[in-house]
């Protein structure tokens, strides 16, 4: 049977995928959104948005997610469910392989299949999500006004999510499972100014625990290996997050993590697939950036179908 040739399939439905779809659907381009889950991606773990344009008092990130779900079906987008499991790719037409053996032809791809966080993998963890367990200073801080939090990590993302903590936490703690962070020099320096925040050196959260929301962490020094417990209402896990790329092959070219690498018009080393969102190599991961890189993934690859 004939494979069935699309001007664009786009792999991923977070609000970059769904913004890239929407504009190409907008466009009367023949389009199709491949998710391997529910449209959303990481958003739907965020209990609630506050720095989103266009919500004085805040939504959900589930609604958030849902309305723009709800608005690109409604200018006819089609979504389908379905891991991506790998891509060949040429000069002319793209060809996408799903897990069910279902594979699709495209002229123009656009890649936005997201991030994972990497998680402690530590009792409590998975449960608490969105009830005091956060992966995301930025979008959650406003949450812990005059709380005990605890942040997990000792890179740059750590420290600085564990300073902007402290514009509404009474007291941050960071965690780092070595006895010196890995953050540059100058936000060492302004963490270690902070008369808010505290250091807990050479040790690891073997447990989260809580009834419905967190309320202690079991800790325990990784060169003493005392134990102890830790009263917090909240933490805030950095150590890193993953690109969702295991289908993507050595053609699409990555940084030393993995993250497909685009330049400012979101295309990659090869012509004809674009990536956007928080798949790509970049510093600054939130919603508002994700759908701005989303409709110029777009923009570009509707430039691209007209050229070719």
């Amino acid at each position: 049977m004939q494979q069935e040739m699309y001007d664009l399939i786009i792999i991923g439905g977070g609000p970059a995928g769904l913004t890239a779809g929407m504009y190409a659907a907008r466009a009367r381009m023949k389009v199709l959104l491949l998710e391997k889950l529910s449209p959303g991606g990481q958003v739907l773990n965020t209990e609630w948005i506050e720095n989103y344009p266009g919500f004085p008092e805040g939504i959900s990130g589930f609604e958030l997610v849902d309305r723009m779900k709800e608005q690109a079906l409604r200018f006819g987008l089609p979504i389908e469910s379905g891991e991506v499991t790998g891509i060949n790719l040429s000069d002319s037409e793209k060809e996408v392989v799903l897990a069910d053996g279902k594979r699709y032809g495209c002229r123009a791809l656009v890649i936005a299949s997201g991030a994972s966080w990497n998680k402690l993998k530590v009792p409590g963890e998975v449960e608490l999500i969105g009830k005091g367990v956060s992966y995301c200073a930025t979008c959650d801080g406003p949450f812990f006004r005059d709380a005990v939090t605890a942040v997990v990590g000792g890179g740059d993302s750590a420290v600085e999510e564990a300073l902007f903590l402290t514009r509404f936490a009474k007291k941050v703690i960071i965690i780092h499972r070595r006895d010196e962070l890995r953050a540059t020099k100058i936000v060492q320096e302004r963490a270690m100014a902070s008369e808010k925040i505290e250091f807990l050196w050479n040790t690891v959260v073997t447990e989260i625990q809580g009834d419905g929301k967190v309320e202690r962490l079991s800790l325990r020094n990784v060169k003493t290996g005392d134990v102890s417990d830790l009263e917090v209402e909240g933490i805030f896990i950095f150590v890193g997050v993953v690109p969702n790329t295991g289908y993507i092959g050595a053609e699409i070219e990555k940084d030393e993590r993995g993250f497909v690498i685009a330049n400012l018009y979101r295309e990659t080393n090869v012509p004809g697939v674009f990536a956007c969102g928080d798949v790509t190599h970049k510093d600054f991961r939130q919603v508002a950036n994700a759908v701005g890189e989303g409709a110029n993934a777009c923009y570009s690859a509707e430039k691209y179908l007209e050229s070719h």
